[in-house]
């Protein structure tokens, strides 16, 4: 299947070795000329404009970041004339972007699933991601092939929209363990017990998540925008969750030097405040 990758940054350009591994052949484009070269030099065969790169092609992979770079790469498409086409974007975006821009793709005969990955780059780079895709069933078994490449498991969870719903989902559990992972790990710490020592034991117990897992190579991108996501559909659906303000709050507050310092230093820090163990005589247990 002739395929479009726009987008070969850090992500794109590994998804796109996949699918050519695939026997699927690949045009990619990026706005950096750095990632274009980058690309030309993995062997990817890389186009001017997205208009040259989406030209002939029966698939168009969206790998950006944003809602506006998604609508600004769904626009150029549809203005290029291209035709028999389907556009599917990766990014992590709001689903109401996704229903508007599939709105503008129907009007012009061209077909739009929003399958946005989990499990980041390093699935990116292992061809181990899983795509969560919203669209018409006819649409998403067309494209299946070309994301088997690059997903370990694709999951069609209803109409346009409900991939970034389900992403949306995932990325709310996904921020809220960061924020008790670094809670439960702080009051080992504080304890005397090495937090490092205390993640590898609560892996091998029913507290165990794979954020956890994870822990010590968690980025800490996107949060904001994940969470601005999540909180907006919730006002939107006229939802209250609590919890989850509080998430919103308290995961601006870390990062990955901050897990760091708690799973390596000798003191973190959390909400202001330094933290280092309680020596015995104050009831620490080191």
């Amino acid at each position: 299947m002739k395929t479009a990758i726009i987008g070969v940054g850090a992500m794109g350009i590994d998804i796109a070795g996949h699918v050519m591994r695939g026997e699927h052949a690949v045009t990619g484009f990026d706005v950096s000329a750095e990632q274009m070269t980058l690309a030309a030099e993995a062997g990817i065969a890389t186009a001017g404009s997205i208009a040259d790169a989406v030209a002939g092609a029966e698939l168009a992979l969206v790998v950006v970041a944003t809602d506006a770079q998604s609508e600004t790469v769904t626009r150029e498409i549809l203005a290029s004339g291209a035709s028999g086409l389907t556009i599917v974007i990766l990014a992590t975006n709001h689903m109401d972007t996704m229903r508007a821009l599939a709105t503008e793709c129907a009007a012009k005969g061209i077909g739009f699933v929003d399958a946005p990955v989990v499990y980041g780059r390093l699935g990116a780079k292992e061809g181990n991601l899983v795509s969560l895709c919203g669209g018409a069933a006819e649409d998403i078994a067309r494209i299946e092939p070309v994301l088997k490449c690059y997903s370990r498991a694709i999951h069609h969870v209803g109409p346009v929209g409900a991939g970034q719903l389900a992403k949306t989902c995932n990325n709310m559990m996904h921020w809220a363990a960061c924020v008790t992972n670094y809670e439960t790990l702080l009051l080992a710490k504080r304890y005397g017990v090495d937090a490092q020592r205390m993640r590898e034991i609560l892996l091998d117990c029913p507290a165990h998540n794979t954020t956890l897992k994870r822990w010590d190579t968690t980025r800490f991108t996107w949060h904001e925008k994940d969470m601005d996501i999540a909180l907006d559909l919730a006002q939107s659906a006229g939802l209250a969750l609590p919890l989850y303000g509080q998430v919103d709050q308290l995961v601006k507050r870390l990062g990955p030097d901050r897990v760091k310092e708690l799973l390596y230093g000798a003191e973190a820090e959390y909400l202001g405040m330094k933290v280092t163990p309680l020596p015995p005589r104050d009831g620490g247990l080191g």
